[in-house]
Parts: structure tokens; C-alpha cells; sequence
């Protein structure tokens, strides 16, 4: 963006461009995702919907071949990078494979430098009126708990997996660690889920969480809550590992989904001034600023929103501001985020914990997806709408969805918090009959009648 405003612009890359997003994290992931959910959506409603299977139907008689799904995933995240690098070259980038390095000095005029350390070892040494540091983040371990890229495995080493885990043990319960245990279990591995707190993803929408660890455990899942663990070790062909109370879970292969670390050491930024939180994540204003005149960060280094969405929002919120652009700064009330289990898990807005807490004042109402007509015919019977709404205005401030393809369905509520509309303005508008958008439009009537009645 910043080339195509007219920007001499210098892209210094390690990996490939697209980052941990598209090479190891959310390319890779939602591929590997869209097959098993084309497996559990046939698993769970096959028969109901009246389709009948040739031959030995024992277990339906389906099966995945994960080696040849893993090619797949490598080769359409290969593919995104080669084409956001395409794309970035067309626009007028240099793109230099290599690590960089901030220099501590600014020059009189206020220019920057960065040290480039090439593939082949020999060093450049780029000056820049602005820098913008996108540096992301990787897996953190535990310390008794290495991976080992064969059984004891992060996010970004399943991928190299030719033979489905017939045991799979995941630690971690967060977003990542979900997403992968409902994937695995699906696929058709046993799968154990750690997880240290009282609930699957405890930073979720309770409702939300509630519902897909039922389905989990529904489908087979072993969900072990207050759960912390502290070793993992391989022991022959096994994994064992060791919790805090001193229980030893077996299985397969272990992968470890405990969050990320941000890639901020080595880099120059203490000494050029850029301030880091506790964290090692980069501090930065609504603008993308860092507190290094000249500087920008956007991305998982900052720890603002671990979404690529944001990410990129952060990035041309930056050139913008440093290109003397009109900008609006980032307002994270408005960001919409999924979560790709099965269900889909989608938000958008204010929370129910920020409601439940006073944080602000507003209604809720919640409508089963059982109640929806399109979701019988579909064989869905797991999820719900809800919305939440200011009391006096009937303003939408912010909504979840739990159904198949939640990060489509949020769309309009995202819309609708963006632009201030109102429970009326939602339930007025016409939705397809039958379809799922249409419990959406329900629930909006629902609030509506609640607001006419008080009025």
C-alpha cells in the first residue's frame, strides 16, 4: 500500500512473505480445518439426511489420509506467499530475504537505519524516513516439554505429519489448542485436551465455550479441565505427560498450543528506543506509533489482537499516518474474530463479560439455533444468535455466533456496530427464507419488542 501511495518501500523478509499467518498459522490451519469439517459435517448428519454409504458401513466406513492433506495445506500456503510476494513486487517493493537489525541512532535528519544480514551472510545497510516493524511471533514452550518435531509436536510442526496421531494429547485449551483438538478428533485421532482452567477457551464467550465443550465431549473428546501441565517426554513410540498433581496422560503424539512469544529480541529495538511490555511485545499507540520517533509496529509483536485482520488494519493505519494520509485510529470494539472449531465460534463488539461486569449497559437475548428452520433441514442442532443492545437507543454493540460458517453470519452484526445501527434497522431488513442469517433478524425483533414495551 505504502508503494502504491508512492513510497520508496524495502520489504526485509526471513521466512516468506505473509509471515506465520499464511506460512505456519492461519493459511495452514483453515486448510487443514475445511477437510475435517467436511467430514464431520457428513459424520454428523449422514444418516439423518437420508444418505446411505456401499459396503461395510462400520464407522461410516470414511477416512482421511493426513499425509496427503498436509501436502495440500503446504501447497496453497506456499502458493499465498508467492502471491502477496508477487503482489508487493508489482506494486514497486524490494523484497530482501534476510534479517534485520534497527541501528540505536537516528541521523540529524531524522532518518533511520536497519542492518540487513542476507541469506548468504553479506550486510546491507537500508536508510528509511519511517520503519515498520511486523516481526510476528512464535510458539512458546515449556521448558520440560520440548518439542521434538515428531511426537512432541507446536502448531507449526503438525504439518509435517505424514500418519494420523491415533492418540493425541493437546495442551491448551485457548483458541489454538481448540481448533486443533476439535480438527484431530474429527479427522479421527483420539484426542485429549488439557486444559488448566475450569472451561474450554476461558476467554471466550461462556455460552459460546459451554456449547463446544458439550459437543466435544459428545463426540469422544477426553476435555480434562483444571488441568495444568508441567512435563512432556517421549518414552519409545509414546508421550507421556506429566500434569501438576502428578497424573501422567499417555498417547500418540502431544502437541503444545500454550500462546505465543513475540519476536522482539535481537532486533535493536530497546536500544533504538522502542519501548517493549513485560510481555516483549512492542507498546504502541492508536496509530500504530512506537515510542521510537519513526518507528511503526503492527502485528502479533504488538499483542493488540492476535488476528490478521488486525494486523493488516495496524499496517496501513501506519503508512497512512507516516505518509500524511487521512487515518482513523484503530478501534478494537469494532473488530469481528472466529474461531474455526466446529462450531464456529464468532464475536463481535462488547462482551457478555464486559456486560455482566457493568463495563456497559445493555440487553441480551440469545435464540437457539434449534428454533431455525434452515438449521433442521441442515441437521444442525448445536449454536445460537445473541445480541446485545443498548437499553434506550437499541443500538447493536456487539453479538456472537455459534453455528456452521459463524465467520460469514457475523458479518451484518459487524456492520451493524460499525455503523450504529439499531435493533429496528436489523429486523426490518428482509433475510432469505429459509436460512440461518434469518435467526440474525430474530433475535433483532426480539430486542426490538423488549425496547417497545419499555418505551
Amino acid at each position: 500500500m505504502a508503494a502504491q501511495l508512492g513510497a520508496a518501500v524495502t520489504v526485509v523478509d526471513r521466512d516468506g512473505l505473509g509471515g506465520a499467518s499464511v506460512l505456519t498459522d492461519c493459511v495452514p490451519s483453515k486448510t487443514l480445518i475445511a477437510t475435517a469439517e467436511v467430514k464431520t459435517t457428513f459424520d454428523s448428519s449422514y444418516q439423518e439426511l437420508g444418505i446411505t454409504l456401499d459396503g461395510d458401513a462400520s464407522g461410516n466406513g470414511i477416512g482421511v489420509d493426513l499425509g496427503k492433506v498436509n501436502r495440500r495445506v503446504k501447497r496453497l500456503a506456499l502458493a499465498q506467499s508467492h502471491d502477496i510476494t508477487a503482489a508487493v513486487t508489482r506494486a514497486g517493493a524490494r523484497v530482501m530475504r534476510g534479517h534485520g537489525r534497527l541501528e540505536p541512532q537516528r541521523a540529524p535528519d531524522g532518518s533511520r537505519e536497519v542492518v540487513v544480514r542476507a541469506v548468504d551472510g553479506t550486510e546491507e545497510r537500508l536508510t528509511a524516513d519511517a520503519v515498520l516493524l511486523a516481526t510476528g511471533g512464535h510458539p512458546r514452550e515449556i521448558p520440560d516439554a520440548q518439542p521434538d518435531g515428531e511426537r512432541i509436536l507446536n502448531w507449526t510442526q503438525v504439518y509435517d505429519l505424514g500418519e494420523l496421531p491415533e492418540e493425541l494429547i493437546v495442551v491448551g485449551s485457548g483458541v489454538t489448542g481448540a481448533e486443533f483438538a476439535g480438527a484431530y478428533q474429527a479427522l479421527g485421532s483420539r484426542v485429549t485436551l488439557v486444559s488448566s482452567r475450569d472451561r474450554v477457551l476461558p476467554g471466550e464467550d461462556p455460552d459460546a465455550a459451554a456449547v463446544l465443550e458439550d459437543v466435544f465431549r459428545r463426540r469422544g473428546m477426553n476435555v480434562m479441565a483444571r488441568s495444568r501441565a508441567a512435563s512432556a517426554k517421549r518414552v519409545g513410540d509414546r508421550v507421556e505427560v506429566t500434569l501438576n498433581d502428578g497424573r501422567v496422560i499417555s498417547g500418540s503424539h502431544c502437541l503444545m498450543a500454550v500462546g505465543a512469544v513475540p519476536n522482539t529480541s535481537g532486533i535493536g529495538l530497546e536500544e533504538a528506543g522502542v519501548r517493549l511490555k513485560d510481555s516483549g511485545h512492542i507498546w504502541t499507540d492508536k496509530v500504530s506509533r512506537t515510542s521510537a520517533p519513526g518507528v511503526y509496529a503492527a502485528g502479533d509483536c504488538t499483542g493488540v489482537f492476535a488476528l490478521a485482520s488486525v494486523a493488516a488494519m495496524q499496517g496501513r493505519i501506519a503508512m497512512y499516518h507516516f505518509l500524511g494520509e487521512t487515518v482513523a485510529p484503530l478501534t478494537l470494539k469494532t473488530v469481528s474474530a472466529n474461531i474455526f472449531t466446529d462450531p464456529e465460534i464468532a464475536t463481535v463488539g462488547y462482551s457478555q463479560a464486559e456486560i455482566d461486569a457493568g463495563t456497559i449497559d445493555a440487553w441480551t437475548v440469545k435464540l437457539p439455533l434449534l428454533r431455525n428452520p434452515r438449521a433442521k433441514m441442515q441437521g444442525v442442532r448445536d449454536g445460537f444468535v445473541k445480541l446485545f443492545c443498548r437499553p434506550g437507543t437499541g443500538i447493536v454493540v456487539g453479538g456472537v455466533v455459534v453455528s456452521p460458517r459463524a465467520s460469514e453470519l457475523i458479518h451484518p452484526i459487524s456492520i451493524a456496530v460499525d455503523n450504529n445501527l439499531t435493533v429496528e434497522q436489523i429486523a426490518n431488513a428482509f433475510t432469505v427464507y429459509p436460512s440461518l442469517s434469518g435467526s440474525i433478524a430474530e433475535v433483532a425483533r426480539q430486542l426490538h419488542t423488549r425496547k417497545a414495551a419499555q418505551d
